[in-house]
């Protein structure tokens, strides 16, 4: 969940190892620092905090230098603080790593036995010292090669040496790593976002892979250290989505782009002159599919979640969700009928990659619904749906979870008509209501100024409950975790029939509860439910698609988001739930787009 960076250049390098990490933020960090080669030897800066921090020390004390690597720190092993920043370094070896050493104690202690000392809690600095020790036998890359026959563990290392000053080393096992090309300078990154300012081209290590860089060559070589080549891969070079514009935060400008983020998706899956979906390719031929299983991780889970109601709904298929970290420890039933997808914003996600690599050393077919084409987990797929949100920089995602829901959406009509599970009318009628969608989503984020009130409610209280039934369940889930997110308030998603099982004990006077409610099977028994929390004194925030009025004096706020089709509803009572959490945040003075302790690419287990 760290990010990292390296530049072999003709010129300092300093100031783009800066720029690079700020574009690495979104990922979520705690630390800062740098290492540059000047004169022979290794300059190393860092600092708890913000990128920012760093930067007003590099203009006190600038760090020369044509060599260089840097990183931001999200904190596993060790707090955050100055001695745990990286990079982690000797007097011969700088290190960056974004990953664990899932075996540093047992290493960290026979390095002791030999005499070595360490100044941080870090894993990382058990690599810095195995490096140190391996040079006095070896070059720099049978160095690094000795040393990662010893980890165990998920990782992407950026390493320069103090005596061979013109080298940086990339290594990985887990962890992405990406390669940039340009003209005299070359360079490492944890994703091509963070290389994009200075190079549209591309190549990315695979597990077990090292790369060398000089600022002319990279050199590529696999996990026997034989030489290897790699393709080179070229980046759009559109890059408008990351500028807040006249937002003032990315969270709220990625909100208000959802409309165009479901058009975007709609348009290049529908073919509305034939009213037809353009989704061909499966690797299992869909009368064959015996079984669908939905994997992912936090908003990626609930969207799995929420697309499982109408997988149910439309198709005869047999559908299974799992959480992804859970899913890879499970004694699992392979079955070469069924097909696995793996749902992820970023397509790095750790848990959610090793539970695709048990797939696929399985012999099962997968499918990825991902936002970035480029990633692991979309390049280790059979079979690849993008979702076309753009880029997405708030950790909590919005647009990423709208554009999940719509793929699943697409996906799960164009098998339900294959399989004639709908028949043809059916089929026509939900893609034109699925059209109208982009407009529905605009209308209602243009009632926020009735969100707005409805965060006071939340500025100070001690926790909130979110309630659904059906495909409303999936949807306070996401509520909930986004309130918890961003505003650091504990938040309770729960099936709303569920309550009387245990959750009515936590209602008390006052308390907000937030009602999903559209106007389907359920609506009557959520209100049910509704009026359970009514009598025992919880404050009602109701959210519904019903036509009629159905707010009364027991209801202290009500949304109404438009009716397109009962199943298109979860998509649009996100919207009112994304704005409350956003509002909220600000009202307790909470950082919106890089919330504490939470990383947006969750590239540790």
């Amino acid at each position: 969940m760290c990010g990292i960076i390296g530049i072999a250049s003709n010129k300092p390098v300093s100031i783009n190892i800066i720029n690079s990490l700020k574009k690495l933020e979104y990922r979520g960090y705690d630390s800062a620092g740098l290492a540059t080669l000047t004169d022979n030897t290794i300059n190393e800066k860092k600092c708890s905090g913000r990128v920012e921090e760093l930067e007003k020390i590099l203009f006190k004390t600038p760090s020369n230098g044509n060599i260089g690597i840097g990183h931001v720190r999200w904190a596993t092993h060790g707090i955050p603080n100055l001695v745990n920043a990286h990079p982690h370094s000797t007097d011969q070896v700088s290190v960056v790593h974004n990953g664990i050493i899932e075996n540093s104690d047992e290493l960290k202690k026979e390095l002791e036995a030999e005499g070595i000392l360490f100044k941080s809690q870090t894993d990382t600095e058990v690599v810095t010292l195995l490096i140190t020790e391996a040079l006095k036998k070896n070059n720099p890359l049978n160095s690094v090669f000795k040393t990662l026959k010893k980890l165990k563990g998920s990782f992407a290392l950026g390493i320069i040496f103090k005596n061979f000053s013109n080298i940086i080393i990339g290594a990985r096992r887990g962890s992405p790593l990406a390669v940039g090309y340009s003209k005299e300078e070359n360079y490492i990154g944890s994703d091509s976002y963070a290389l994009k300012s200075m190079t549209n081209k591309i190549s990315y290590l695979d597990d077990g892979e090292l790369c060398l860089l000089t600022k002319d060559e990279v050199s590529f070589y696999d996990a026997n250290l034989k030489k290897i080549n790699k393709k080179i891969l070229t980046m759009s070079e559109n890059d408008t989505s990351t500028d807040k514009g006249e937002f003032k935060h990315f969270m709220i400008k990625e909100i208000v782009e959802q409309p165009d983020t479901v058009r975007n998706c709609i348009d290049e899956y529908v073919d509305s002159l034939k009213k037809n979906i353009n989704i061909f390719n499966f690797p299992i031929e869909p009368q064959k599919i015996n079984k669908i299983i939905l994997i992912g991780c936090g908003t990626a889970y609930n969207s799995c979640l929420t697309a499982k109601y109408w997988f149910e709904e439309l198709t005869s298929i047999d559908i299974e969700i799992d959480i992804a970290s859970e899913f890879r420890y499970r004694k699992l039933k392979f079955d070469s009928n069924n097909l696995y997808i793996f749902v992820s914003q970023s397509g790095e996600t750790a848990d959610t990659a090793a539970a695709l690599d048990i797939c696929k050393k399985n012999n099962v077919k997968t499918c990825s619904i991902v936002n970035v084409i480029e990633s692991t987990i979309a390049r280790n797929s059979d079979w690849v749906l993008p979702i076309h949100a753009g880029i997405e920089i708030g950790v909590a995602s919005t647009k990423a979870f709208l554009g999940q829901l719509t793929v699943l959406y697409i996906l799960c009509l164009k098998l339900a008509f294959i399989r004639k599970d709908i028949d043809e009318k059916t089929y026509i009628k939900k893609i034109s209501n699925l059209k109208k969608l982009p407009e529905a989503i605009k209308r209602c984020i243009k009632n926020d100024s009735n969100v707005q009130l409805m965060a006071k409610e939340f500025a100070s209280a001690k926790g909130s409950m979110f309630l659904g039934r059906g495909s409303s369940f999936p949807i306070a889930l996401e509520g909930a975790l986004k309130l918890k997110e961003l505003s650091y308030l504990h938040a309770e998603g729960y099936p709303a029939g569920e309550m009387k099982h245990g959750p009515l004990a936590l209602i008390e006077e006052g308390l907000p509860v937030i009602v999903i409610a559209p106007k389907d099977k359920y609506f009557e028994k959520t209100i049910s439910n509704m009026q359970e929390v009514i009598a025992r004194g919880g404050k009602i925030l109701f959210i519904t698609d019903q036509k009629k009025e159905s707010l009364n004096e027991n209801i202290r706020f009500g949304f109404r988001v438009p009716h397109i089709d009962n199943l298109l509803s979860p998509m649009l009572l996100t919207l009112p739930l994304q704005m409350l959490a956003y509002h909220v945040a600000l009202l307790k003075n909470c950082d919106v787009d890089k919330p504490r302790n939470l990383a947006k690419s969750v590239t540790v287990e």
